[in-house]
């Protein structure tokens, strides 16, 4: 039986495979993505979006930061910020990018606004997909509820010796219903490093670093976590506002809508 890869499985699964290459307008000038993934999630959350916007002709990179997915044989108390901001920071320093359009989902906006403090001259534009926002000196603790903080903390003592909390056990609060996509989040979030929350993000420059931002509202249903975050993103001046009429995991609910709004970031 001839098998089959993964991102067309997983594409297949969530909503129907991209349409082929050839049936769909390729980009006049192809762009370089690099994709960041939220908590408990890896590059393979990416994978409808990264096939849709690959089919376009566009260069996609989905790095999975240190201690989650296929390098959670990493996972260790000594993962901070720090650590994720460097993995995407050696990303694109490694392969000579240049003009990124560099995205970060959920938590993962945090490692972008560190990479973009860093590597500003190299980023094009910097859209966060419904993503938490730090100030410099802030964690991501800092900005959510102390309720969750204190949950995450404990659970991480009670199951992972304080190295890690492990995934929800639903994912309704982020748009997905039991079914399908479902069980093939589960099958793949793992547990997030407990010390990538608890330390703080330093950056030099405001966050964004005066580059192009687009924020990216996820509105059906919107994450009570998110809200703070998506007030500061509708103070910054020169900042662009979207929204998609889905939930916080719409990268696999609503990978086309995803798809399309990154295609024409400019």
């Amino acid at each position: 039986m001839k098998r089959r890869s993964f991102v067309t499985t997983s594409a297949a699964l969530l909503g129907g495979a991209a349409l082929p290459a050839e049936s769909q307008p390729r980009a006049a000038e192809p762009k370089t993505y690099v994709l960041v993934a939220g908590a408990w999630f890896g590059g393979w959350f990416y994978g409808p979006v990264a096939q849709r916007l690959r089919a376009l002709g566009h260069r996609v990179y989905t790095p999975t930061q240190t201690g989650l997915g296929d390098r959670r044989h990493l996972l260790s108390r000594d993962i901070t910020i720090d650590t994720f901001v460097t993995d995407v920071t050696n990303l694109i320093e490694f392969e000579e990018l240049r003009d990124v359009i560099l995205v970060g989902h959920g938590s993962g906006g945090a490692t972008v606004s560190g990479v973009a403090d860093r590597l500003g001259d190299q980023i094009h534009h910097l859209v966060f997909l419904d993503a938490l926002l730090l100030r410099s000196g802030q964690s991501v603790f800092d900005i959510l509820p102390p309720a969750i903080r204190g949950e995450r903390e404990q659970l991480a003592t009670d199951r992972f010796d304080g190295v890690a909390f492990p995934p929800p056990e639903s994912y309704d609060d982020m748009g997905v219903s039991r079914g399908p996509v479902s069980d093939w989040l589960r099958r793949h979030a793992t547990p997030h490093p407990l010390g990538a929350f608890e330390s703080p993000l330093r950056m030099t420059h405001p966050v964004g670093n005066r580059r192009p931002v687009t924020y990216v509202s996820f509105t059906s249903p919107p994450l009570p976590t998110i809200e703070a975050s998506r007030r500061l993103a509708r103070s910054q001046p020169g900042w662009k506002w979207l929204e998609i009429g889905a939930g916080h995991a719409a990268p696999v609910t609503a990978p086309d809508d995803v798809a399309r709004l990154l295609a024409n970031v400019i």
